[in-house]
This record gives C-alpha cells, sequence and structure tokens, in this order.
C-alpha cells in the first residue's frame, strides 16, 4: 500500500463537466436499487442509488450514467440469478425499461461532448 495513501484524493469533477438530472419511474427506482451492490468500483455510486428513493431527480456525472447503463445491461443480457427469464414479468419490464432509459441518457449525456 501506498504509504502516501492518505494524502492522495478523489479527482473531482471539472468546471466543463455537467450534471444531469435524472428521474426514474416506481419499478425503475426498485431495479436499481436492488441491484446497488454490484457497482462497487464506482466511487460511491453504489451508496447513492441505495439511498435513492426516487422522489426527485438523481445528479449524476456521465461517467456515473455510463457506469449504470453497462453495469444494469450486463445483469439484464447475463441473467445469473434467473431473476429475468419471463420476458412478460413485471421485473423484466421494469429493468428492460430502466436499461433503455439509461441508453438514453447516456446517449444524450456523450452528444453533448
Amino acid at each position: 500500500m501506498d504509504p502516501n495513501w492518505r494524502r492522495l484524493r478523489m479527482l473531482k469533477p471539472g468546471s466543463n463537466d455537467r450534471k444531469y438530472y435524472l428521474t426514474f419511474t416506481e419499478d425503475e427506482v426498485e431495479e436499481l436499487v436492488y441491484h446497488a451492490e454490484e457497482l462497487v468500483e464506482c466511487f460511491g455510486l453504489n451508496a447513492r442509488i441505495r439511498k435513492y428513493k426516487g422522489k426527485r431527480p438523481i445528479g449524476l456525472y456521465r461517467w456515473d450514467i455510463e457506469a449504470l447503463y453497462y453495469t444494469y445491461s450486463y445483469l439484464l443480457e447475463r441473467d445469473f440469478e434467473g431473476l429475468y427469464k419471463d420476458k412478460k414479468s413485471p421485473d423484466y419490464q421494469a429493468m428492460q425499461s430502466l436499461v433503455n432509459k439509461l441508453k438514453g441518457y447516456m446517449d444524450m449525456a456523450f452528444s453533448d461532448y
């Protein structure tokens, strides 16, 4: 371990980095929060998602949106727990809606750059 680890600082958003405010439906929030532990490498994003109740828009930077999109699309595609076998189930529909919405937000966020 680096002996100066306490002096290392997390990178902060720059002056040109824009925060995007996202809203989700109740079912999408449920799926978002249920899989929040899958976001362990995202520097506090998992804790923010776990606390999120869906009452207000959540402010995220484009790298957060990208991490959410790729994580949740991977979970839907691979379905290791077998939660989304039935494509007509409400859970599958909510997760698919969440992934589609995240894709749209990601496209919007990266089109600005």
